[in-house]
């Protein structure tokens, strides 16, 4: 098992890693919308962070030594269902290769973040 980590992808909020490579297997942790370089959510629409949350999903994946084309399976969560139309117009430009996936509504995210991409990528 091996933790991965960047600082170009914003630090875990609590008791987690970035994603854990395991038998040639990546599991991310969920990525909002937080700008590394500002250490908080500085984008305002679910586009644009939906945007920052996939930079973010790419960053972690770089440094694991993968890319998106290499994601099997993604979990999304929405903080507005609604949103779902303009959150999949961003996501379908970084998921070209339409990995598996879950994309739900939820109560509430971390940060007040509108949206969350979780992914599981194989190296």
């Amino acid at each position: 098992m091996k933790t991965i980590h960047t600082d170009q992808a914003p630090a875990a909020v609590g008791p987690y890693s970035q994603a854990i490579e395991a038998n040639g297997v990546l599991y991310c942790s969920g990525q909002i919308a937080i700008n590394p370089a500002e250490g908080k959510i500085v984008a305002t629409t679910i586009e644009e962070q939906a945007e920052q949350c996939c930079r973010n999903v790419e960053a972690v994946l770089k440094e694991a030594g993968t890319d998106m084309s290499h994601v099997i399976k993604t979990t999304c969560f929405l903080a507005e269902i609604a949103d779902f139309k303009a959150f999949n117009e961003v996501y379908a430009k970084h998921f070209v290769s339409k990995p598996a996936r879950s994309c739900v509504a939820v109560k509430d995210l971390p940060a007040g973040a509108l949206c969350e991409v979780e992914v599981t990528a194989v190296l």
